[in-house]
């Protein structure tokens, strides 16, 4: 009865022996308590694997963490990958962060990482400023001369800000914007050329980092290069297009003359044609007057005798005008 029960109580322990070993890994235990971690305990251990948490993948991390002097718990580390955060990359940006002796502390460091931003990268870049270029902008002077330029832009990230604060794309719209209103307001092409430092300044000095995750340092013009004349451009269309409004109108004026001298001729034409219908209707009123006794004979040809007449004066004075003008052309000879 005796080495049944030492057997029994054998293989209870051989159970709990591999249960222990199942669930909590020795290797990164003893690792944990080398380091000097004394959170992790065989107990939390279990309660991970129950939870599903991979250990290595939050006990690393922490070890890294507490050798390098930053003060995180295993509890934080833990909700954070649960959260759907990137634990080495925190713990990584922690340490990066107290190196350089800038202030960031885990809620900060896990709340830029949960909103999608690489933190480790905000801090590199806040200990080593990123230089972006912007695309070539085109601003027109007061002359009317197109000039294009593009800039570098040195930003330091701003950690505060990292969180809701606008990203890179917003910095360059703004500084193409400034880019443009400083060239918009020079009198002349020849005034940017001459001084494109005048554009950083002027740039700069608007505060184009307010509200966004970076802190400019420094606007640097590139190159500035002439295009295209506008405002001469524009003048010539204008031009062209008053001489278009002009032909218009000039064309619409000469038909309405043409139609005006239509309308003349037909008038003049209808004038003739009742003329003619009355000089028609003088024999037969004559006749009616014979007729009707209302006229002699000897009256209508008195009538006839004074149409001559009329007519023989007619061609006298015509006959006189012409020589007048004949002799008026030369000088007579004696």
């Amino acid at each position: 009865m005796f080495p049944i029960a030492i057997l029994i109580v054998g293989v209870v322990a051989l159970f709990l022996i591999w249960v222990f070993l199942q669930y909590v890994p020795i290797g990164l235990w003893v690792n944990a308590i080398a380091a000097g971690v004394h959170d992790v305990t065989p107990g939390y251990l279990i309660g991970m694997r129950l939870r599903k948490v991979p250990q290595e993948r939050v006990i690393l991390p922490l070890i890294g963490a507490v050798k390098a002097g930053v003060p995180v718990t295993l509890n934080q580390l833990e909700t954070h990958y649960m959260a759907g955060g990137n634990v080495d990359r925190v713990v990584a940006a922690l340490i990066s962060a107290h190196r350089a002796q800038i202030p960031l502390s885990f809620e900060k460091a896990a709340a830029i990482d949960l909103a999608g931003r690489d933190v480790l990268e905000a801090i590199k870049m806040s200990v080593n400023p990123k230089v972006i270029e912007t695309p070539v902008v085109s601003g027109i002077a007061r002359n009317g001369v197109e000039m294009k330029a593009f800039a570098r832009v040195t930003v330091r990230a701003n950690v505060d800000q990292f969180v809701g604060g606008a990203g890179e794309a917003t910095v360059l719209a703004r500084v193409g914007e400034g880019i443009v209103t400083t060239i918009g307001s020079a009198a002349t092409h020849i005034d940017v050329m001459e001084n494109p430092a005048a554009i950083s300044k002027t740039v700069l000095a608007k505060g184009l980092d307010a509200g966004t995750a970076f802190e400019i340092l420094s606007i640097d013009i590139a190159d500035v290069m002439v295009g295209q004349n506008i405002g001469a451009r524009l003048q010539s269309d204008q031009a062209e297009a008053d001489k278009k409004i002009a032909q218009a109108k000039a064309e619409e004026r000469r038909v309405m003359a043409i139609a005006r001298e239509q309308e003349m001729k037909a008038y003049t034409q209808e004038m003739q044609a009742k003329v003619v219908e009355a000089q028609a209707q003088v024999p037969q009123a004559l006749a009616d007057a014979l007729r009707s006794g209302n006229m002699g004979v000897m009256d209508y040809y008195g009538m006839r005798n004074l149409q001559a007449d009329t007519e023989m004066r007619s061609g006298i004075g015509k006959l006189a005008g012409d020589d007048e003008g004949v002799s008026g052309g030369g000088t007579p000879q004696t």
